[in-house]
């Protein structure tokens, strides 16, 4: 199953994708995806809800908005470097263990919105990535049992500020958590959709240019170790996500580096979680 969410920021509807494309109002199901959902068998319910009631929900219209297919979470944790080819590119060794940060639920907005270049920024740089959506609490859970705790899958952009993340002092976040650096969608794929989330092909393109273009094969950290290995730190809560870390192809790693600029167009996709475009503008002050 799809989901998504639609309508004015702020407003967003539940919804659902089906295999045709038609895109539908789920609103009658009374629940939106958000922490309360997928700890309470919200994905089954749905489904079966579904079952009974798909012909009354009203389709929805091809171009109204997307918005994140998830409620506002309790975190976003990313992972540093868990590429191996994205560790070379940035000058940096292969981690030992997951390097990890967390990036501001704030950021978070539709897998269309425009992204918001920060006042005084000179260094965004873009990042395709695979998120995973925890379905179930997990605390201490060990590799063997992490994926029963994984609800599904979304595409994420973790735009980055260089200079903010590397020159500013202190942890990445800085660099991380601006306003409109987490587009999130179109949908969450539910954990079934997707086959194998360790052999998914993923892209990003720059003003039509590929920039991106690899495959989670080259994780350096599988999905089950990040999840066991998360858990040991803290608690990860329903609908909360885990930002796998990207691939080689960032403005950072380029000779000399590109950042982007007013006017860019960023598009990005992922095998079975499909593409998002995101226009970058200048910060205006409002």
């Amino acid at each position: 199953m799809k989901l998504i969410r639609f309508g004015t920021p702020e407003n967003e509807k539940p919804g659902v994708e089906l295999e045709n494309g038609t895109r539908i109002d789920v609103s009658a199901f009374g629940q939106d995806y958000n922490e309360n959902f997928f700890a309470n068998n919200g994905i089954e319910l749905l489904q079966d809800w579904l079952s009974k009631n798909i012909s009354s929900c009203p389709v929805i219209k091809a171009d109204e908005r997307l918005g994140a297919p998830l409620c506002r979470p309790s975190k976003i944790v990313c992972v540093g470097l868990n590429y191996a080819r994205h560790a070379a590119e940035s000058g940096m060794a292969i981690p030992s263990e997951p390097v990890l940060f967390f990036k501001a639920t704030s950021a978070i907005v539709g897998p269309n919105d425009d992204l918001v270049i920060p006042k005084g920024s000179k260094k965004t740089d873009w990042e395709v990535e695979l998120g995973v959506v925890i379905g179930k609490k997990a605390s201490y859970v060990s590799e063997d049992e992490a994926m029963d705790h994984v609800a599904g899958y979304v595409l994420h952009n973790d735009y980055s500020e260089r200079e903010f993340q590397l020159e500013r002092e202190g942890q990445w976040v800085k660099g991380k958590s601006n306003d409109t650096f987490a587009p999130l969608g179109p949908f969450i794929a539910t954990k079934d959709e997707i086959q194998d989330p360790h052999n998914l092909n993923l892209w990003l393109k720059l003003n039509g240019e590929t920039m991106q273009n690899s495959n989670t094969s080259d994780f350096v950290f599988n999905i089950p170790h990040l999840v066991s290995y998360i858990s040991q730190f803290m608690t990860l809560l329903p609908g909360d996500i885990i930002s796998t870390g990207t691939p080689f192809g960032v403005g950072l790693g380029l000779n000399p580096p590109k950042y982007l600029i007013p006017g860019d167009i960023v598009e990005l996709g992922i095998d079975g979680l499909g593409s998002s475009k995101q226009h970058a503008k200048a910060y205006n002050g409002e």
